[in-house]
């Protein structure tokens, strides 16, 4: 996956992002990992070590969810999982973390199941933006998905499982496909979309994309060090059945010391990076940046931050960016409506 594609073909960071923002991109993240756990008691087995509630989809469909340490409630991985069964499921790991997520899994697991990295079995397309649906419907592809839902379909006498869901706040679908037939499925999808004024789009549209909408990027606002507590992703944690880590993210949400995350606007022509730190109008360090980039949306710098302390909606902190004092406000996000529904 490319930072961005050659600006010579109407490429770029900026234009990828308003291709998305007002027509359609299309990414290649085939650099996400795959897995498959199959078996009787497969429901009740990874509903007992993930956080969220497998029990709470049907069949066919898709949900968020996070695989958190035993000991401390860090983060190994956040993903999306789509059930065909009870006895069969599809794990869509981060690209780093396939194989770890697969070792930790399988560690303790049910003799009666089975565990296969898929990851060198399927390419991954991501179609997104509210010109999406009819890229599939001009390529003869008839899909009626709910959010977080997927179906089994063809394009040109090749298989596929498309998904509604997406990294972008838009409305959008993820296209699973062989390897075999990736380059085919891609340069199909392509000529579509350009027909729709859309652009193929790298990594550097989907950081901006993502970061407008508040998404969290494991490595930066989950980590082994920042927990889902913490990353204001409780959402995604089913308090009410057994999951990796719930004692320690129980007692974290009940005790209200842990650290939190918020979005910060800049004010001024700064753009904040990770890592740098955030300060108060006193000089004091308060936090520091988990993201942060330009907004092409805003025309500003944006960021998400972790705290130390709770902090209010509208106020001001100051980050330092490579030695110069950049102002901001705390907002709430997201930072772009999604259309997402």
């Amino acid at each position: 996956m490319p930072i961005e594609y050659p600006a010579a073909n109407g490429g770029g960071v900026l234009n990828e992002h308003s291709a998305v923002r007002n027509s359609v991109g299309l990414f290649d993240v085939s650099h996400l990992g795959k897995a498959s756990v199959s078996g009787e008691g497969a429901l009740d087995y990874l509903n007992s070590i993930f956080t969220n509630d497998l029990r709470k989809i049907s069949d066919g469909q898709a949900q968020y969810t996070l695989l958190c340490q035993k000991d401390s409630g860090g983060v190994i991985d956040d993903l999306i999982i789509y059930r065909y069964s009870s006895k069969h499921f599809l794990l869509i790991p981060n690209a780093a973390n396939c194989q770890q997520v697969l070792e930790q899994i399988s560690k303790d697991a049910p003799s009666s199941l089975e565990f296969e990295n898929l990851h060198e079995s399927y390419a991954l397309f991501a179609l997104q933006g509210m010109k999406s649906i009819d890229v599939l419907k001009d390529l003869g592809i008839d899909v009626n998905l709910e959010y977080m839902s997927f179906m089994e379909s063809e394009l040109s006498s090749e298989a596929l499982i498309i998904c509604r869901t997406g990294y972008t706040g838009e409305h959008g679908y993820e296209i699973l496909t062989s390897w075999a037939s990736a380059r085919k499925i891609w340069d199909l999808l392509l000529e579509k979309v350009k027909k729709y004024s859309g652009l193929p789009a790298g990594l550097g549209a989907r950081d901006t994309l993502r970061t407008e909408m508040g998404y969290a990027l494991h490595g930066h606002e989950l980590s082994l060090d920042i927990t889902p507590v913490e990353a204001s992703a409780s959402w995604a944690l089913a308090f009410d059945k057994e999951f990796w880590g719930k004692s320690v993210l129980e007692k974290q949400r009940a005790e209200k010391k842990h650290r939190r995350l918020a979005a910060i606007l800049i004010s001024d022509r700064g753009i904040p990076r990770a890592g740098m730190e955030i300060k108060d109008q006193e000089g004091k360090n308060i936090g520091y940046v988990t993201s942060g980039t330009f907004s092409p949306s805003l025309k500003s710098g944006i960021a998400l931050g972790l705290f130390n302390n709770p902090i209010s909606i509208d106020t001001q902190v100051f980050i330092d960016i490579r030695g110069r004092i950049s102002q901001g406000v705390i907002k709430r996000l997201p930072f772009q409506p999604s259309r997402v529904k």
